[in-house]
Parts: structure tokens; C-alpha cells; sequence
């Protein structure tokens, strides 16, 4: 907690407080009071207590210490793509994903003052987002870790000079001025946040469209991908997203990482992943849980 600024390390102290009073209610987010991962928390769970936390692995490690219990993390974003290190961390950690929440992504201009600003703080991502609308001001992009923790940067600083680009949510939070909403170039932005828990949700529970995400590595043999993966097209079960990465220095093994709308125990579900399992060195389920959009 003291690498956050004096004004949300305060905010910290008295959610981690609340949130270790009920544990199971609490819901661990990366980042400072006010990011976009605390607005989702918000969203997602309404009668939750956010507790913020410095990085996705200590995120993660809050549910499994039992200081939390579920974890709220963004896996993708549409202008983006998928968060860095995430397809990593979700397998690493033994947690299953339980939910699944969108949310659209908007970026406020916030300071102490009115302005005119030389410089805006804020995430390098939302800086990009606001790149037109920055360089049409004259106003200098600065990279900080995280957009909340920008806004209370600029708060600490009170330099009337300078702002921040955040979620609305940060100036109430840390008495900040908003300037302008909606900063961002596109308007469509969205990102895809996945709740996370100790134990899985039991597939038969489910009622309503379900995703089930899993990760596999196929056999080092011609057409093994192709082979692996023709078991959903014949039994109709639709993929929703399929991901290549690569696992270690050596560049010899490839990962994938994938979304079914269906769950196991749907015989079309079962026979695709029986076929899948075959052709894969490894195979494994990250999580069964309710589809909170249509995938087309």
C-alpha cells in the first residue's frame, strides 16, 4: 500500500479495513480507489465490498489467503485486446472464473482547478484513448501506473496546471474538478471483466446460456490444431475466442485460450471437448458460468 499516493493510500486503509471485517463479501480489484477495475466491482456486485489491491497477482492471491472472496479482473478490451499477463495469472492461480461482466469504458479530465493544463497524468492505455483529444489542447501526455492512481497524483500535487484522465468515479473520490467528460477518441470502448472464486461453479446449476473458458496445448503433430478443433464445428458448439500464446523462451510450445457458449454435461459440449482432449497434450477448465452478453 505505499506505492499508492497519500490520498488513496488512505482510501485503501479504510476499504481493507471493511472489507476484513466481511471477507466474504469483499471483492479484490488492481488498482486505487477509483480505477475502472472499482467500477466494475461496483457494477457487477452491487452489495460487495471493493477491496483495492496493488497488482493482479495480489488480486488474485486476496481470494486465496481468503481476505476476499471473489476477484474482479479485465481479460480483454475492444480497442486493446487482451490484458497483458492475464492468460498467464488465471491458470496459475487454481481460481475459476464464476462471472463474467462488461463494462463500457469512459475517461474523464480532472484537476484542482479549471485550467489551462500543460500535462494530463493518467494509465499509458487511456492516454492513447485521448490522443486526439490531448494533442488538439496542447496538452502533454504523462504515463502513470494506473488512471485512479493518476487522479490522486494530481490531487497530492495540487498543481492547477496539470490533470488527469480517469473514470468519473476518482474525482469524487479525491475532491477533483471534472472538466470534461467522455475524453476518449471512441466512444465504443469496452472491456470484459471475469469474476473469480475459490471454488467452480457447478455446470448443472446454471440456468440460461452459459461460457465455459479453458486453455489447452495441442500435440506437436501436422494438422493437431486443426484435428483438435473440428470436434466444435461438427457438433455446432460455437468458440467464441481462441488465443495463441507463447509459454516460456523456447518458442516450442504454443497455448491457446478459448471461449464455448455451452457448458460440460450438453452432449454437443462433451463430445467437441472429448475430441479436443484427444489431439491435446493438456486440457484444462478455467470456468463454467452464466453468458452476460449474446455472442452473435
Amino acid at each position: 500500500m505505499q506505492s499508492y499516493p497519500a490520498p488513496a493510500l488512505a482510501l485503501v486503509e479504510k476499504m481493507a479495513a471493511a472489507a476484513a471485517a466481511a471477507p466474504q463479501r469483499a471483492v479484490a480489484f488492481q488498482g486505487a480507489p477509483g480505477a475502472n477495475s472499482h467500477r466494475a466491482a461496483i457494477e457487477a456486485m452491487p452489495d460487495s465490498l471493493p477491496l483495492p489491491c496493488f497488482s493482479f497477482e495480489d488480486a488474485l492471491d486476496a481470494v486465496k489467503d481468503g481476505r476476499a472472496g471473489r476477484a474482479i479482473i479485465p481479460i480483454e478490451n475492444s480497442q486493446h485486446g487482451r490484458v497483458a499477463d492475464i492468460h498467464f495469472l488465471l491458470p496459475e492461480s487454481d481460481l475459476s472464473i464464476v462471472g463474467e461482466h462488461f463494462m463500457a469504458i469512459h475517461h474523464s479530465l480532472m484537476a484542482t482547478g479549471p485550467g489551462p493544463f500543460t500535462g494530463a497524468y493518467s494509465h499509458p492505455q487511456a492516454l492513447g484513448q485521448s490522443r486526439h483529444y490531448l494533442r488538439t489542447r496542447n496538452i502533454v501526455p504523462l504515463s502513470y501506473a494506473d488512471t485512479a492512481g493518476a487522479a490522486a497524483y494530481v490531487a497530492e500535487m495540487a498543481d492547477p496546471t496539470v490533470a488527469a484522465i480517469a473514470p468519473r468515479i476518482a474525482a469524487d473520490l479525491y475532491g477533483l474538478q471534472v472538466i470534461e467528460d467522455n475524453v476518449e477518441d471512441a466512444h465504443d470502448n469496452m472491456t470484459r471483466f471475469v469474476m473469480l472464486a475459490t471454488a467452480p461453479l457447478a455446470p448443472g446449476t446454471l440456468s440460461g446460456p452459459a461460457m465455459t473458458t479453458f486453455v489447452f496445448e495441442v500435440r506437436n503433430i501436422p494438422a493437431a490444431l486443426y484435428k483438435a478443433l473440428g470436434g466444435f464445428a461438427t457438433n455446432g458448439v460455437n468458440m467464441t475466442k481462441l488465443e495463441s500464446y507463447q509459454r516460456g523462451a523456447s518458442f516450442a510450445a504454443t497455448e491457446f485460450f478459448a471461449d464455448i457458449v455451452g457448458a460440460p454435461g450438453d452432449p454437443a459440449v462433451d463430445r467437441a471437448l472429448e475430441e479436443l482432449d484427444y489431439y491435446a497434450k493438456h486440457l484444462r477448465i478455467l470456468g463454467t458460468y452464466p453468458q452476460e452478453r449474446e455472442r452473435g
